[in-house]
């Protein structure tokens, strides 16, 4: 039995060029949200109401987004998961009500 990788879509120049501007400009979108989380300029519940509305700022990871916050490195933004109930998979559009809170409750008390 021969199992056959899915292949990538076929796509027309144009089209592979308009999906690369695309997913650059999601990359470009991601770094600046997490340099104001960083910064302070942004809070994890602004961010997580922005989420709601926005696809590309819905589909960053938890995990990614809590390192970025000041204060919280890779072993606490991790533990922080653990004790919330997050998979280190999760992306922010898939946390549900009970997690925001909790991840809005820990961040605003550290």
């Amino acid at each position: 039995m021969v199992i056959s990788m899915p292949q990538p879509p076929v796509l027309t120049p144009e089209q592979r060029q308009q999906a690369l501007a695309k997913a650059a400009q999601a990359r470009r979108q991601r770094a600046e949200v997490k340099e104001k989380l960083k910064m302070g300029r942004m809070t994890l519940q602004a961010l997580l109401a922005e989420a709601d509305k926005d696809e590309t700022l819905g589909k960053m990871k938890v995990l990614s987004v809590l390192e970025s916050l000041p204060g919280l490195g890779k072993v606490k933004a991790r533990r922080l998961m653990e004790t919330v109930g997050i998979s280190e998979s999760r992306r922010l559009q898939g946390l549900g009500t009970n997690q925001r809170e909790a991840l809005v409750a820990e961040t605003t008390r550290s």
